[in-house]
């Protein structure tokens, strides 16, 4: 029962600290209010020059994070200090290589547990949790510790990007600011996002991406609101990386002919290829994480572990150490060999897999796009033997693989087509990566239907989160379309006794309404009384002489026919009432119809018979006329 029902509740029809309006000509208050506090222009406008702002920030945040990742390499495989971007392949330090990844780990296990366990992971899915469960609220020292982490696994040989931590810090950095200053919690979403979205556009100059990464993982939404503080913050920090890296793209990628449309078939074949592959990353990465659960030890250890594990590896195999991008741009150029690129792709997933499912920090997106650009690329060199006459270019089959791997299994396909588009910055790219991307994330869905390698991790906490973006059926929906014509019309000369007897003996025209219209005697609207009003009444006057005039609340909340069923719905929450009365905007006193809660509901209805309720079509049409001539 809502306050406006409760029989011991105050009611005036108005919640409580609401402004009091002003009464009409003919004594009677109807409210009509949208619900808004301040002006969303205004509101738009000072959260873009706060996007402004955190995009600065992320921007340099994402240079400092790339030059620490550096100086950590130098110092841990180099023994110089430097912060020039290097590769871990390139050192000299025979087995010795085995026990630096165990250092940064032992350094990343402490961080995690007396610092903060939300450094551990990729970061994406902790900057989800922070959106929809916690309000946008990230604590200040994960924004610290969370890219210091991510530096010191990275640097000591961690098989990660930069890019997961760095979208974790910038949405950090995005929700600091909305704390600080006076916002919402859809605000400080926003900028959430907008940090989050900067953060990957500075790490990889690719800006379009990363709006459409925060819309799909972050947002689930597409709004003028959200939309335009996203470009902004994107653009500056992009702007940044130009400033101080470069205007180049991360990888530098020749020319390849993508061989549209002679080689559709085989981007088809590829697309269910890299649908299981990441189907098989995902069950892999949290099947390790079970296992390193059942460890009989603190899981402070864990991270060494694992760390353990990826220094035998990268003894053996190099190039599986570090950010590796420099091994993905020779991918993408086809400079290695089949052999090589099955050798990579299989030691850089292993690496992967117990490096994260241990607990230690690091981003997903560089490795992933590894392993699967050699994928790829060994798919294209493979099919080549099989068929010389297909002449598939290597480093083109690598560029779509790199894409559709990760973006099926994050159900973030928009964002790594749009994304592998930026980084080949070829327009011929384009079909392959749409096809063979949406086929990749079809298998992926019928393998992994209710989670992704981003969701996951919040599912076995009991978040379930769902990714789909829809339009809300109610803002597409008018007041008119659903609300009774006829209203439960009372006169305000009755008494409240007849009501109460009314109402006892389950009348028709009162009983399935909790709430109904009081008008005079020209049938204008006068108030609304429910039946916590006449409980109230009788609680004053047991005979039930007071008319329905004096116990309805004469503070009345309106809709009208061409608002939209969403806006309506708010009046309802704000003013926490369960019906209005829908009046004519010409003369606010005259009732045209009335929107209870069935109102709302027969929207959704109206969704769901769309959505499953299956329609005859032609030609079941035809076999019925056919069957009946005969």
């Amino acid at each position: 029962m809502s306050e406006a029902d409760d029989p011991k509740a105050p009611h005036d029809g108005l919640p409580r600290g609401a402004s009091q309006p002003a009464p009409d000509p003919n004594g009677r208050a109807l409210l009509a209010l949208s619900g808004v506090a301040a002006p969303a222009q205004f509101r738009m406008v000072l959260v873009s020059f706060l996007a402004a702002g955190v995009g600065l920030v992320a921007g340099v945040v994402a240079f400092a994070l790339y030059k620490l990742i550096g100086l950590f390499t130098n110092l841990f495989f180099y023994h110089h200090v430097s912060a020039d971007f290097v590769s871990a392949r390139l050192n000299h330090l025979g087995p010795w290589v085995i026990v630096i990844p165990v250092l940064g780990g032992i350094v990343v296990g402490f961080m995690a547990k007396y610092g903060t366990d939300k450094i551990k992971g990729h970061g994406i899915p902790e900057a989800m949790e922070a959106v929809l469960f916690q309000r946008s609220r990230i604590a200040p020292r994960v924004a610290i510790l969370k890219p210091i982490s991510a530096a010191i696994a990275i640097g000591t040989g961690g098989p990660f990007g930069a890019e997961g931590p760095i979208i974790q810090t910038g949405g950090a950095v995005g929700s600091l600011v909305g704390q600080v200053f006076h916002t919402t919690a859809a605000e400080r979403k926003v900028l959430l996002a907008c940090g989050a979205a900067a953060g990957m556009s500075a790490t990889f100059n690719t800006p379009i991406a990363g709006v459409i990464l925060a819309i799909e993982l972050l947002l689930f939404e597409f709004k003028s609101r959200s939309f335009i503080p996203l470009v902004i913050a994107s653009t500056l920090a992009t702007a940044v990386h130009m400033q101080l890296l470069g205007t180049g793209p991360m990888f530098e990628v020749s020319a390849v002919d993508f061989g549209i449309p002679a080689a559709l078939p085989f981007y088809l074949v590829l697309g269910g290829i890299c649908g299981l592959a990441a189907v098989g990353f995902s069950k892999a990465l949290y099947w390790t994480e079970d296992q390193f659960e059942k460890l009989p030890i603190d899981e402070l250890w864990w991270p060494a572990i694992g760390a353990l594990a990826l220094g035998v590896i990268g003894y053996f195999v190099p190039r599986v150490l570090g950010v590796g991008y420099d091994t993905i741009g020779d991918i993408l150029n086809a400079r290695l060999g089949l052999e090589l690129l099955f050798l990579v792709m299989v030691a850089k997933a292993a690496a992967l897999v117990v490096s994260l499912g241990s607990g230690t920090s690091g981003g997903l997106l560089a490795p992933m796009f590894m392993s699967s650009a050699a994928l790829g690329g060994a798919y294209a060199m493979l099919m080549n033997r099989l068929f010389p006459a297909a002449n598939l270019a290597p480093g083109a089959f690598a560029v779509v693989a790199m894409g559709a791997v990760f973006g099926a299994a994050s159900r973030a396909t928009f964002t790594f087509i749009i994304f592998a588009f930026e980084i080949t910055r070829d327009y011929n790219s384009v079909l392959p990566l749409m096809l063979v991307s949406v086929i990749a994330d079809g298998v992926a869905m019928l393998f992994m239907p209710k989670s992704s390698i981003m969701t996951e991790k919040l599912a076995r906490r009991g978040l379930y989160i769902h990714q789909d973006y829809e339009t809300d059926v109610l803002a597409q929906v008018a007041v008119r379309e659903t609300m009774d014509r006829d209203a439960p019309v009372l006169p305000g000369t009755m008494r409240v006794a007849e009501l109460a007897e009314r109402i006892a003996r389950h009348d028709p025209s009162v009983s399935r309404h909790q709430g109904m219209l009081v008008v005079d005697e020209d049938g204008k609207l006068e108030g609304v009384v429910t039946r916590g009003d006449v409980l109230r009444a009788l609680d004053k006057d047991p005979e039930g002489t007071m008319s329905l005039r004096e116990a309805s609340s004469n503070r009345v909340v309106v809709t009208y026919e061409d608002e939209l069923l969403a806006e309506a719905a708010a009046k309802m929450l704000r003013h926490n009432i369960g019906r209005l009365p829908v009046v004519d905007r010409a003369d606010p006193r005259r009732i045209v119809g009335y929107l209870g809660r069935p109102g709302i509901m027969a929207a959704r209805l109206r969704r769901w018979e769309e959505e499953f309720v299956r329609e005859p079509g032609w030609i079941k049409r035809f076999a019925r006329v056919s069957s009946s001539n005969q």
